[in-house]
């Protein structure tokens, strides 16, 4: 293991080059409660607080300050679209050159969004669907509507069609018991809504640190139910099967996460090189090691908003991080991550 660790310090200083992809979470709040998410948890925003958005000048002054910056991923544990100016944000990050995109659970869309989303100039849209099963759907993302969804991304699909653009659209699912078996279906729905993309991911932690408050009891139990870490690889391998012969029958590109039987992570270390490749800000402009953390109470550098990003990112904070997560004693935060432990 220490030959592994000798390697990873000359490919992972502590002081890297500020980063070519960046992540800004422009909404910390969302119209939904899915039962995997820990944004219910938050007590920065509503009903605790004023509105969780980014202010347009804030995140234009963050982007000025990554000289090197190419893609931009706007979106974190909130519903981004719910932001009034997001499409601004698109075309002005879009106008300096910058590769853009976003997930949304497409709930708040209309036409016209759907026509702002082609003239903003967005690069990518993922929309989070985790079933094809209406009730199975509206079990997992509390409070939406599977018809209203629908009829949303066919509104995305006909305003990119009419308008010849080159938006890129994926569906990304969320893996579990309660939606293995209706893989194949959503996979099928997809090519039938033109949709030639599907991302399945695993659930992205188990939130077991022992330093977690009691309130996120009720999802860390969730997720002990749901994950797939002890389902029988034959049933996993099933299901997979049948969704992969349809994603080629159908030409979808479907990417299935590391589950049931799947190899161990790898052994260099870091096992993860977010904290190194990219910066992950939150709406109200604290810096975190990756999009899978979450909430700032769970690990923050700094604020970028406020103390510059460069001084953040070379900060004390952030070096100390990535000397942790490139030791074989990770921190707890990744320790919890599907991500870290292979199974994404």
């Amino acid at each position: 293991m220490s030959g592994n660790a000798t390697d990873a310090a000359v490919a992972f200083p502590p002081d890297p080059p500020l980063p070519t992809f960046v992540q800004v979470e422009v909404v910390g709040q969302c119209n939904l409660r899915c039962r995997m998410c820990a944004i219910q948890f938050r007590r920065d925003g509503p009903p605790y607080g004023p509105l969780a958005f980014m202010p347009f000048d804030t995140f234009a002054a963050l982007l000025e300050q990554f000289p090197a910056l190419a893609d931009l991923h706007l979106q974190g544990l909130g519903e981004p679209t719910m932001h009034p100016r997001f499409f601004d944000m698109v075309a002005h990050a879009a106008g300096k050159g910058l590769r853009v995109s976003t997930n949304s659970n497409l709930t708040l869309w209309s036409e016209r969004r759907a026509r702002q989303c082609m003239d903003s100039g967005l690069a990518e849209l993922s929309v989070s669907l985790d079933a094809a099963d209406p009730a199975i759907y509206e079990e997992i993302r509390a409070g939406a509507h599977f018809g209203k969804v629908m009829r949303n991304l066919r509104r995305v699909m006909a305003a990119r069609a009419a308008a010849n653009a080159p938006l890129q659209v994926r569906i990304v699912m969320v893996l579990m018991r309660r939606n293995l078996a209706n893989l194949p279906a959503l996979v099928r729905l997809a090519a039938a809504e033109g949709v030639h993309d599907v991302f399945v991911q695993h659930l992205c932690h188990d939130f077991e640190e022992s330093s977690l408050p009691g309130e996120y009891r009720p999802i860390r139990s969730f997720i002990h139910d749901e994950t797939l870490d002890g389902e029988s690889p034959d049933v996993i391998e099933d299901a997979f099967a049948a969704a992969r012969a349809d994603a080629e029958a159908l030409g979808v590109a479907l990417r299935l996460p590391r589950v049931g039987g799947a190899p161990a992570p790898r052994a260099t270390l870091p096992r993860c090189d977010w904290p190194w490749r990219g910066a992950y800000v939150s709406y109200q402009g604290d810096a975190m090691p990756c999009c899978m953390v979450g909430t700032p109470d769970r690990a923050s550098f700094g604020n970028m908003a406020r103390e510059g990003v460069a001084a953040v990112w070379a900060g004390a904070a952030y070096q100390s991080f990535r000397a942790r997560l490139a030791s074989p004693d990770a921190p707890a935060v990744c320790r919890s991550c599907s991500l870290y432990r292979g199974t994404f």
